[in-house]
């Protein structure tokens, strides 16, 4: 193994704001892991939707961003290497972890339950509360880099890790299963499409919400119905019509998700960006 440098090229945010917060610098020192620890050389990492959201302070519930702005609701300290998705090769492990690991070509956990050796009672991200991917190296605790042996390019595997767990863990949450039928809301958007894939692995059915460019594309990856964010999911549908809801933008149809669950459909989220702040019927959820 060649010597690693002292320094590496990355990108900081320096602050929250438009794309004049981010620093391309060649000056950044290549961080060193500690005892759990182990060091990856980047191959590819993908510009998230949170990466964007992260930087310009969107998760921010209050006046303060500065406060608040996380992925776990607190400050970020600036500068900050973003980055949520990576995929790359071990350099170099800490005294705890095997040096057999050397050389692995892994995938990064974005959700972390430990840092630098500690372990956390609530998760940072990657990119968020801790350094990310948009360098030449990262470090990450061990437990977090998986192995992968695919054919797939470094690049096509940067594309998984943020969006393929989000969906997984929604479907698991939700509990769906062969049979059911799940309206997924933003289907077109990475966890949107990774979410059609899993569910029709799971043998369930996919009403897919999306725009009339992006209908044969969803069709492919396993969409049953293609509904259009034009059209009334109540009337398309018709109301207690489906098992699952996967809702990925929130916003003025909110409600009308609700409206289509059946008695004892199950209801989960995991992005607004159609708008955070929804109304409800509270006869709705009763009823």
């Amino acid at each position: 193994m060649s010597k690693l440098p002292k320094t590496m090229k990355g990108v900081w945010l320096t602050g929250h704001g438009e794309t004049n917060k981010l620093d391309f610098r060649s000056d950044i020192p290549v961080p060193k892991p500690t005892a759990n620890d182990v060091l990856i050389r980047v191959g590819a990492t993908a510009v998230n939707n949170t990466d964007i959201n992260t930087r310009t302070a969107w998760y921010s519930k209050g006046k303060a961003t500065i406060n608040d702005a996380s992925w776990a609701g607190i400050a970020i300290d600036f500068p900050r290497i973003q980055g949520i998705d990576v995929c790359g090769n071990i350099v170099a492990v800490g005294k705890n972890v095997s040096k057999n690991r050397i050389g692995e070509r892994v995938l990064v956990e974005p959700c972390l339950r430990e840092i630098k050796g500690k372990a956390l009672s609530k998760p940072f991200f990657l990119g968020s509360e801790c350094d990310g991917g948009f360098a030449e190296f990262v470090v990450v605790a061990s437990r977090h880099a998986f192995q992968v042996k695919s054919s797939l390019s470094d690049i096509e595997l940067a594309s998984f890790p943020c969006s393929y767990s989000t969906a997984e863990n929604m479907l698991t949450k939700s509990k769906v299963i062969s049979g059911e039928l799940v309206l997924v809301t933003g289907a077109s958007g990475g966890v949107g499409s990774a979410a059609v894939q899993l569910i029709k692995a799971r043998g369930a059915s996919v009403f897919a919400v999306t725009t009339v460019s992006k209908t044969q594309d969803l069709i492919k990856l396993g969409a049953t119905k293609i509904i259009y964010r034009d059209q009334d999911v109540v009337e398309t549908l018709g109301s207690n019509s489906v098992d699952v809801v996967i809702d990925l933008v929130g916003g003025k149809n909110w409600p009308t998700f609700l409206e289509v669950l059946r008695p004892g459909g199950r209801y989960v989220v995991s992005g607004a960006i159609a708008g955070a702040l929804v109304g409800l019927d509270l006869r709705t959820l009763y009823l």
